[in-house]
């Protein structure tokens, strides 16, 4: 079992990384760090004791004043180090740098030198160390006008707003769950080796595009899915993973469930449940009173549950969070719920008779590769319901 600290774990990245690893329990042990332990020599020293391997994500990306943020990053690696040698400890450390170190502002300096401060760290304690210099970063749930312009631009086209192209540059991104298993790679190379590895890890970008490209695809999601519930034409893996971000930054209380257009004539009714762009898998279940399926969740599935028949109570529930999102479907009017990534859900049959359900998923099933992970909604009484 190897034991992983990670500095900034309630960060964007911090937090993908501390659920990644907990996709593998038999293989990674994760060790809570909190931001205060910054301020608690006592804490951090005993946190940097039960680690084996310590990723260094904490940092400040923006501030008004550059030597404040400069003065703060160097401050984070310092005080790192300062515990490590206290306690006497070589855990395998890995840094998140930037492709901004090469650049002369106070952020690339920072991260330049703190690479530096560790390289000097493991060479004099005969400690193994990563410097990963890393590209451009997004995906759901990074903070708007923070983390990413991406999740500025999903963020704004999400919430009526409209976006602004600050510099059309061409950019080198790779998606964060991309990173994270980038991540997990290295811990299991380290692992797998004894001798000890001093590097700098330049990590491959998934893809460069220019920022207003990037815009535009934003852009057609919003036209088509956003306000029309139309699945759009997803080309790749990048656009794939382009559109989770852009859903991961949908206020879902105030969306759904979304309603179907009935067409009714004598002979019944007629309701299109899935416009789409792209293939995947049709299935439809049946589900007796009292009975709730699901309590799973994806890190890549994109997933729509459209109730026909009866009445069903549909739950989301975002890994790592305790609010519950309840929302109530009747195949009488119909409606839809889309689940998010990295949210588990479920679906119960509310009603007194048999309840009806479609689903519809982007890829066929692969039992080797299911990205399925259960975990149970309900496990908390704090509920908000639609």
């Amino acid at each position: 079992m190897i034991r992983v600290g990670i500095t900034g774990q309630p960060g964007f990245v911090g937090t993908h990384l501390y659920n990644e690893l907990g996709l593998f329990p038999d293989e990674f042990l994760r060790i809570p760090f909190e931001d205060s332990y910054f301020q608690s020599e006592d804490k951090l020293r005993s946190f940097v004791r039960e680690c084996d391997v310590i990723v260094h994500l904490a940092a400040m990306n923006r501030h008004p004043d550059a030597r404040v943020l400069y003065d703060t990053n160097i401050g984070l690696v310092s005080q790192l180090i300062s515990a490590m040698e206290a306690e006497k400890v070589t855990p395998h450390v890995l840094f998140s740098s930037s492709t901004q170190e090469e650049r002369d502002n106070e952020y690339g300096r920072s991260k330049r030198e703190g690479r530096r401060l560790l390289e000097e760290w493991a060479g004099r304690n005969r400690a193994s160390f990563t410097g990963m210099v890393v590209p451009n970063v997004y995906g759901p749930f990074g903070r708007p006008n923070y983390n990413s312009f991406i999740a500025t631009f999903c963020y704004k086209l999400t919430h009526g707003e409209t976006p602004e192209v600050l510099q059309d540059s061409v950019v080198n991104l790779i998606y964060v769950g991309n990173l994270c298993k980038h991540i997990i790679g290295k811990i299991r190379e380290a692992a797998s080796n004894d001798v000890q590895v001093i590097e700098r890890d330049s990590v491959p970008y998934d893809f460069e595009k220019k920022v207003t490209t990037i815009l535009g695809v934003l852009e057609n999601f919003k036209s088509l899915y956003f306000d029309q519930g139309i699945i759009p034409v997803l080309k790749d893996k990048n656009e794939v993973n382009l559109f989770n971000t852009f859903c991961g930054y949908i206020d879902f209380v105030s969306v759904y469930p979304r309603k179907l257009v009935k067409h009714e004539d004598p002979r019944g009714m007629f309701v299109e449940t899935v416009k789409l762009g792209i293939g995947g898998q049709v299935s439809f279940s049946t589900t007796v009173p009292g009975i709730t399926r699901g309590n799973h969740y994806h890190t890549r599935k994109i997933e729509r549950f459209t109730v026909i028949r009866g009445k069903a109570r549909i739950q989301l529930r975002k890994i790592g969070t305790d609010e519950v999102l309840n929302f109530y479907l009747d195949g009488n009017e119909p409606c839809y719920v889309d689940m998010p990534v990295w949210y588990t859900h479920n679906i119960t049959n509310i009603g007194d008779e048999e309840l009806y359900t479609q689903f519809w998923i982007n890829e066929w099933y692969d039992p080797s590769d299911g990205d399925t992970y259960f975990a149970p909604c309900n496990n908390t009484e704090n509920y908000k319901q639609k």
